[in-house]
């Protein structure tokens, strides 16, 4: 592609990893547009727990978690939950899962996972530098709070992070509430991650990346793609959405959870799965200043700008069926334990309930990179539990790839093709 005489780009998909990439091809000298059915930052990016968190370097597929696996599935308000008419539909997708369970596997899928995670944070830096929100990212660290957990436990899980590389303190329960003091007492020990972020408010980081793409000339498009065609004798892509069709040079699939029946259409086959993850939006300000994880609760709370955000759990339920408000609702009480006095005179009524899709794959490894099949395609998506943490340093790397440069990394690891 010759950059003097920039292509015409489409960017499918206007969530936080779309927004970054189309951002960084802009640059780059490309006539980007952006298409999304719903507008910018509106899905998963809206509603997330706010964490840059690349302290996750250990893939999802545990084996660990198997003997817990039957008690949680069978707790509808657990942390992680199939819903049963979904069960056998998910049952593909888990056996794969599974799969990555195995000690080779694991260390391939982290040594993938801490590749990305590396620089992701000075992207992030960069990145929101240049879109002029740097306030929207704060470098204060997070903590892995645990209560009563034996100490023997506590160690073993900071010698697990530290011999990965990941930069982090093991405190005592003092040491916890001399950071944090609106903390609950009953905190015994905590992991304090030196070198991680958050956000106050992920959907106006979307809001702010979207404004400086269009002031770069970019433009956004609410539209829903229904077709993507494609010609051995055509070099341009003719997308078809519900308000026309349009043509482009190069195509980037970004759309989360959406993009497995756009893969499918390029003749991809892709494990893709939508983890529903719920946040309870609480107007009370903490006096939090980074997020708190828990250990035993299996959930996290952000202080927010505009109040404190109660995030987690795991459901799978695929992408119609409707909010489950208990999922939502049960994480009040594990916060009012962690911050007792903030939510003294609080009710869970107080509390605003959402639900989003995390696009999810059994290896915990996005799809990134060019299409081996259609050399003008390109896919970012499946960032799954970490698309805010990721998506600066992929769209970096999506934009050395799309302008044939070498990338930072080795991006074979998270080829498209790597489950045929």
């Amino acid at each position: 592609m010759n950059n003097a005489q920039p292509d015409t780009l489409t960017v499918v998909g206007a969530g936080i990893v779309g927004l970054a990439a189309a951002i960084e091809l802009q640059r780059a000298g490309f006539n980007v547009t952006v298409v999304d059915k719903e507008g910018a930052g509106t899905g998963a990016s809206k509603g997330n727990a706010g964490h840059f968190a690349t302290e996750q370097v250990f893939p999802l597929a545990d084996p660990a978690m198997l003997p817990k696996l039957p008690g949680m599935l069978l707790d509808p308000l657990g942390p992680f939950r199939i819903q049963p008419r979904y069960f056998l539909k998910a049952l593909p997708w888990f056996l794969r899962f599974l799969h990555n369970m195995l000690p080779s596997r694991r260390v391939q899928n982290s040594r993938a996972i801490k590749a990305l995670n590396q620089d992701s944070i000075a992207a992030m830096k960069s990145l929101t530098a240049f879109c002029g929100c740097e306030e929207l990212l704060t470098l204060n660290g997070s903590l892995l709070v645990f209560e009563g957990t034996p100490l023997q436990e506590v160690q073993k899980e900071f010698r697990a992070y530290a011999d990965a590389g990941v930069e982090l303190q093991l405190l005592s329960g003092d040491e916890v509430r001399a950071l944090e003091p609106s903390l609950t007492t009953n905190i015994t020990n905590a992991l304090y991650f030196t070198h991680v972020g958050h956000t106050e408010d992920p959907y106006r980081l979307c809001l702010a990346l979207e404004s400086k793409f269009k002031e770069m000339g970019g433009k956004v498009v609410t539209e829903e793609l229904v077709k993507i065609n494609t010609s051995n004798t055509d070099p341009s892509i003719t997308l078809e959405t519900n308000s026309g069709s349009h043509k482009t040079e190069c195509l980037i699939i970004a759309s989360g959870a959406w993009s497995k029946p756009f893969a499918k259409q390029l003749g991809y086959s892709v494990p893709l799965e939508s983890e529903r993850g719920y946040h309870l939006m609480m107007p009370q300000l903490s006096r939090l200043s980074r997020p708190v994880a828990s250990y035993n609760r299996k959930f996290i709370i952000t202080p927010m700008r505009d109040g404190t955000r109660l995030a987690g759990t795991v459901e799978f339920g695929g992408l119609k069926a409707p909010l489950v408000e208990a999922r939502a609702n049960c994480l009040f009480p594990h916060a009012k334990a962690l911050l007792p006095e903030l939510f003294a005179d609080a009710t869970v009524e107080d509390g605003v309930r959402w639900m989003g899709f995390r696009p999810s794959m059994p290896d915990s490894l996005p799809v990134l990179g060019r299409s081996q099949k259609q050399s003008n395609v390109f896919f970012s998506f499946g960032h799954q539990h970490l698309g805010l943490t990721w998506s600066a340093i992929t769209a970096k790397l999506l934009a050395q790839e799309v302008l044939g440069k070498q990338a930072d990394i080795d991006l074979s690891p998270y080829r498209i093709d790597r489950f045929s």
